[in-house]
């Protein structure tokens, strides 16, 4: 099975398709494809402006937000370690290249550092949630 997906993903390099997601059999496999000129962060930490799925209105100010999206599959941390102070908490300013989480994945503690500088406005994950490739963990207010 492995092989037919790895060949499935080499046939979609050279096409337009930035996303694929599929599932079957209790497998759940979900690709994003980094595409020349499309201006993607830096150390693989997808940024966006937030579009709540959930919102049929948005503010003014929720436009102007980023969606720090998470680069892995894994385990969410918020702080270094059990029982220490949490990287950032909300409402907190961060500058660009601040560690913000970390998230395990395969034993490995990952640092996720923000792209923009400005104010957290939204931790969008418990500490020890597990948590997919590109889903949202954090708002924040560029400055």
């Amino acid at each position: 099975m492995i092989e037919k997906i790895k060949e499935l993903l080499r046939s979609l390099e050279n096409t337009s398709l930035e996303e694929i997601e599929l599932e079957a059999e209790g497998f759940k496999l979900k690709a994003k494809f980094k595409r020349e000129g499309a201006g993607a962060p830096a150390k693989g930490v997808p940024e966006t402006p937030v579009q709540p799925a959930a919102a049929k209105e948005e503010s003014e100010e929720e436009k102007e937000y980023y969606v720090v999206e998470s680069p892995m599959v894994g385990t969410f941390y918020r702080a270094p370690a059990p029982g220490a102070e949490p990287f950032v908490k909300e409402g907190d300013y961060v500058e660009k290249g601040q560690t913000l989480c970390i998230i395990e994945a395969l034993k490995v503690m990952n640092e996720i550092e923000s792209e923009v500088s400005g104010i957290v406005r939204k931790i969008l994950v418990e500490n020890g949630q597990p948590v997919e490739y590109g889903q949202p963990l954090f708002y924040i207010e560029p400055r």
